[in-house]
């Protein structure tokens, strides 16, 4: 029923069509007209306005016909002393030929167009040695299948500017177009395997969002500084073309590329590609587990040469494919017992404190220490009465713990004054401190002969550079200058005498000692095997046991040691010092590193007269980073990448405080004085300090400093390496 009234209704109201046509009529028109007036009013408003959901339409527009393109900086170049390149940016280009129509300006066509393949190709192959049939097979096939470009594999990549060049005069000779360059960053090492593990490599970098970094230092100096070498990438923009294709004469720069800064090492070639020979030599004949070698300037600490076995080609690298290969930079990263070298800083420690006593005599072989007994190299044999200067050259552990034992405590003072647990804070990654003796009487005695202690090759170059300087002790280091060639500016690097653990009279008396190493033919443990004609030798030989640190105790066998020479020359007056290792050799004579040695020096001493490049005037101004917060080791490592001195006071994991206020400029060389957290301070050897590094000092400890006289630091009342406790310290300066 309720049905029956709805239709009735519905009919009742139902008008006849043309009525009904002409409502739909008026309907349609005013909804085109509301239509119009909205679309009118959007567009009037995006005129006006040119802004769509906070996009800018004129933005947009201009970016269609707008590109740019980044341009790489170049990285730093790695020189030697006399500016000889030892690393530096090679780019490479890989070829490739635009195939697409679409790819030109105008009515000018820049593809390479199918009339041009055969001369293409005689191009490639006369310049690249292309197979010329495979080039127009491989464009024939690649506009059949309409793709936009072609590459070439084998001799098309790894292009050299020089061979791009030539490619591009001789398509423009031609009147031919179409072929295009990718460029790849490539950096080269001239000089093969020379100092490999110092110097390191850069490669390429891509990060995880597919961005380009350009190179990257991936070891050694390439890696520390990294920050240095690598520059600032520039942009250019230009004008596109409907093409996308830049429209000639509107390229223009937006933002200039920022080149890296050279660095200029200590190494001189010469030296170093003949010890590069002379090590490769001496490792194919006794097969070690390694070896090492520093030669260092002893009035300097600049280092001229350094290498280690094994070694790698940082052009191939063909080494890293061996899962055996050696990574470590033995020279900082490696921690050993040093052997019997050592005797040369217990010898020197022991004339110092006044215990020595050369013509005192003692029974060599063996002697008791609490439970232990320790022997000497040749106890098995008739024993010996040898004097306390014979104890020396004879290297008897014996002799050197009599000594030791004389100086009781003070022999542990005189480790940390060698600067033995202490970083030299290289800046070279990976850096070990190293490790003292415990408290056991035994470990104590084993240290005055090279054994419970823990050194790196630096840290004994370091101790080493006191005696060959007559007492002062110099921080080993690698960093000639810093260039900014874009600016002019460099930053020298100075020798900074880091302590004066010894006197003059000490140093002179040691080197005498070491002459009977090799010069007497009775107790001279290394008689006649190293020798320079004209010149005497102050040595020092070292067999050292290797600690099996996985199973405890030390290695077993014939061979099964740390084999080691330091060598100072001349004697009387040293130039240089000579510190190399051989660790477990297949088999072993003297002469193993004799012959490395007395060549190397040879050489040396025959070119001690060429100097390095001298610094220019303008020299660049450091501005000192804000070390607060920071680890102790990478604190004072940067500041020593950066050209200063760190002065690192505490015993505490990180920098509290530090002498020389963030964001002040500073000249190369200046001390950095860096106090740790932490609540126990030792004083340091502040011989030669200026007034104002030593009030900079008091103000950082809270302590009063009072002068006597003028001029530099030549006295202080507390002594070096004694735990700071009182407020008032007075140093006496001289001129």
């Amino acid at each position: 029923m309720r049905f029956k009234r709805i239709r009735k209704y519905f009919r009742k109201k139902n008008q006849n069509p043309t009525n009904n046509r002409k409502k739909v009529g008026i309907i349609l028109f005013a909804t085109s007209i509301g239509l119009f007036f909205l679309f009118a009013t959007r567009l009037g408003y995006l005129v006006v306005v040119g802004n769509v959901a906070g996009t800018s339409l004129e933005k947009k527009t201009a970016a269609l016909y707008e590109g740019s393109k980044v341009v790489k900086a170049k990285r730093g170049t790695i020189y030697d002393r006399n500016g000889v390149a030892i690393a530096e940016d090679a780019t490479s280009y890989s070829l490739k030929a635009i195939l697409s129509k679409n790819y030109k300006t105008g009515n000018k066509k820049l593809y390479v167009q199918s009339k041009d393949y055969e001369k293409v190709a005689t191009i490639l192959h006369d310049i690249l040695g292309l197979d010329k049939k495979e080039v127009v097979s491989r464009l024939k096939e690649g506009a059949k299948n309409e793709l936009y470009q072609v590459e070439f594999s084998g001799k098309g990549k790894n292009i050299t500017l020089e061979k791009k060049k030539k490619i591009e005069q001789a398509m423009e000779k031609a009147g031919l177009s179409g072929l295009d360059f990718d460029e790849h960053p490539n950096r080269i090492y001239p000089n093969g395997v020379f100092a490999s593990h110092f110097i390191g490599y850069a490669e390429p970098e891509v990060d995880d969002k597919g961005v380009d970094k350009g190179l990257v230092g991936k070891m050694g100096l390439e890696a520390a500084y990294n920050d240095i070498l690598s520059g600032t990438d520039g942009e250019i923009v230009y004008q596109k073309d409907n093409y996308q294709n830049p429209l000639p004469g509107t390229v223009a720069q937006k933002k200039a590329a920022k080149d890296g800064q050279d660095i200029y090492t200590t190494l001189d070639s010469g030296l170093q590609t003949y010890l590069e020979s002379l090590m490769d030599t001496a490792v194919k004949k006794y097969k070690p587990e390694d070896a090492t070698a520093v030669l260092m300037e002893a009035k300097t600490g600049e280092i001229l040469a350094m290498s280690q076995r094994p070694t790698f080609n940082p052009e191939t690298k063909k080494e890293f494919s061996n899962k055996d290969f050696n990574w470590m930079n033995l020279l900082v990263e490696d921690r050993y017992e040093p052997g019997s070298t050592m005797k040369v800083m217990t010898t020197a420690a022991a004339i110092e404190d006044g215990v020595f006593n050369e013509n005192e005599t003692f029974t060599s072989g063996e002697i008791k220490v609490a439970d232990a007994t320790i022997n000497d190299w040749d106890y098995q044999e008739q024993r010996r009465t040898l004097t306390m200067r014979q104890a020396l050259s004879w290297s008897s552990n014996v002799g050197m713990v009599k000594l030791e034992q004389k100086m009781g405590d003070t022999w542990q003072n005189y480790l940390k004054k060698f600067g033995f647990g202490q970083s030299t804070y290289s800046g070279l990654p990976g850096e070990n401190s190293g490790i003292l003796p415990t408290n056991n009487i035994v470990d104590k005695a084993m240290s005055s002969f090279g054994q419970g202690i823990g050194v790196t090759n630096f840290q004994m170059m370091r101790a080493f550079s006191a005696i060959a300087n007559n007492g002062k002790m110099l921080e080993p280091h690698y960093i000639s200058k810093v260039v900014n060639s874009q600016t002019g500016t460099e930053r020298v690097t100075e020798p900074e005498v880091v302590g004066n653990p010894i006197s003059a009279q000490t140093a002179t008396k040691v080197r005498e000692y070491m002459r009977d190493v090799i010069e007497s033919k009775d107790y001279g443990s290394a008689y006649g095997v190293y020798n320079v004609p004209g010149y005497k030798i102050a040595a020092k030989t070292g067999t050292a046991q290797i600690a099996d640190e996985k199973n405890g105790g030390y290695y077993q066998g014939d061979t099964a040691y740390l084999y080691s020479i330091v060598e100072m020359i001349p004697a009387e007056d040293p130039e240089y010092v000579l510190y190399m290792t051989m660790k477990m050799p297949e088999h072993w004579e003297q002469k193993a590193l004799g012959d490395i040695g007395n060549a190397l020096l040879k050489r040396a001493m025959e070119f001690k007269d060429d100097q390095p490049a001298s610094a220019s005037e303008n020299t660049e101004k450091i501005e000192v980073a804000d070390y607060r917060n920071l680890g102790k080791d990478s604190a004072a490592a940067d500041a020593s990448k950066n050209g200063l001195v760190p002065i690192v006071i505490g015993t505490g994991s990180k920098i509290k405080e530090q002498g020389t206020p963030h964001g002040t400029k500073v000249l190369a060389g200046e001390k950095l004085i860096l106090l740790t957290t932490g609540s126990e301070y030792y004083m340091p050897d502040v011989t030669n300090w200026s007034k104002a590094d030593l009030v900079k000092l008091g103000d950082l400890l809270g302590v009063k400093v009072t002068f006597k006289g003028d001029g530099y630091c030549s006295g202080q009342s507390l002594a070096p390496y004694e735990r700071i406790d009182g407020q008032k310290i007075e140093f006496t300066m001289s001129q």
